[in-house]
């Protein structure tokens, strides 16, 4: 027989409990939504992270990094490189030499999304680590403009423009390219870092890899000085402008084919005098595949009028081939070897081999070591016949 004291008791205790127990239900389930809450709010701030964090990839959007700064929707982003160097050349001839360590950039980029279509993107540019009188370096504004999206495939952009010249121009962050210094050519015939105020459309034919540039902007201002012409929007002379028009090509997984073409009829902004129109042609054609890279480059400029051919400068241009091996995504090596002529009197034709090893210790670090020699030109030219090595660091972020 079942005793009826205890199941009293039982039921007592029963009635007793229950509303302990449904509030302490009641606790849990709204602990538990909190718990939810914060968890829905670490996942969108996550997402959110990873959206504005550098990567990989990147776009031309997101201002030439080739690592991106991922400016996101009323976001402003902060990002830049630099690089430390140690040169140490020697002539083979005679007493010429340079032993230096130079902090020779130091980048600071700033983006901002206003909107879906309206974006700013700039850099801010140190150069030799000290600026004013006296002093090695300058402080310059390498690339300031707005872009603006005007179609699904199509952009536009105004400002002081990164000038889509060859493989280094647009992207010369330290750890994207092999050599501690940057090719020869891509100096001083191109010239890098080549910027001008104007204005970009770009876009995409097609979903076959074909993409193109259409620019108008200021030109160069030094005559047959190629690289002392660059005016990077600087009070420029905008007398003669200059129009600029690439085609760039990547439908096969790891090959990039581009050519531009830059023209403008007076080299000096000045048409009294005897330099006139300078017509540049540059190509470039980079293969990947496995671990082994190959690139050819060549850029040529055309100068007309009696002051540029009576000094031989009126012919100016330079080429260069590069193998790259990459063992793993820390160690790769290089080969590279540059011929380049900027004219003048005497011998000028220019030769550079060099090799070297680059370590990536992180995939936004690297550590670069290279030798060289370098041959051609006449005893007047005081870079001829020389030998050395380079030692650099880089970042970018």
């Amino acid at each position: 027989m079942f005793d009826k004291s205890r199941i009293a008791a039982a039921i007592t205790l029963a009635t007793l409990a229950a509303p302990a127990l449904a509030e302490s239900t009641d606790a849990r389930i709204q602990r538990l939504e909190a718990e939810i809450e914060e968890l829905k709010a670490a996942v969108e701030a996550t997402a959110e992270a990873v959206e504005s964090a550098p990567t990989e990839s990147g776009t031309r959007n997101l201002g030439h990094y080739t690592h991106g700064h991922g400016a996101l929707k009323g976001r402003t982003t902060i990002g830049g490189y630099g690089e430390l160097h140690y040169n140490n050349w020697r002539a083979r001839e005679g007493s010429g030499k340079k032993e230096e360590a130079d902090f020779h950039r130091f980048i600071l980029f700033l983006g901002h999304e206003f909107n879906d279509r309206i974006r700013f993107f700039s850099e801010l540019e140190l150069e030799h680590a000290l600026a004013g009188d006296g002093q090695p370096g300058e402080v310059a504004l390498e690339q300031a403009y707005l872009e603006f999206d005007i179609g699904e495939r199509t952009r536009a952009m105004a400002g002081l423009l990164l000038m889509p010249v060859g493989l280094i121009n647009e992207t010369h962050e330290p750890p994207t390219f092999y050599g501690v210094e940057r090719p020869v050519v891509d100096k001083y015939i191109l010239p890098s870092t080549w910027t001008e105020a104007g204005a970009q459309l770009s876009g995409e034919l097609g979903n076959q890899g074909l993409s193109y540039d259409l620019l108008v902007t200021t030109g160069l201002n030094g005559g047959t000085d190629i690289r002392g012409g660059r005016q990077g929007g600087a009070e420029a002379q905008a007398s003669d402008l200059a129009y600029t028009a690439r085609l760039k090509w990547t439908g096969v997984p790891g090959l990039e084919l581009a050519g531009t073409v830059n023209y403008q009829t007076d080299m000096t902004q000045d048409r009294s005098d005897d330099i006139g129109s300078g017509l540049l042609l540059t190509a470039h054609a980079r293969y990947t595949v496995n671990k082994l890279t190959l690139t050819g480059l060549y850029a040529g400029w055309d100068i007309s009028g009696n002051g540029a051919s009576s000094t031989n400068t009126d012919k100016q241009d330079g080429y260069y081939l590069e193998a790259s091996w990459r063992f793993n995504p820390r160690v790769g090596v290089y080969t590279r070897y540059s011929g380049w002529d900027n004219g003048g009197a005497g011998d000028t034709a220019k030769t550079m081999l060099e090799g070297g090893v680059n370590w990536w210790p992180h995939e936004q670090v690297v550590i670069k070591a290279d030798v060289f020699t370098q041959d051609g030109g006449d005893a007047v030219d005081k870079t001829r016949l020389y030998s050395g090595f380079n030692l650099g660091i880089g970042y970018m972020f």
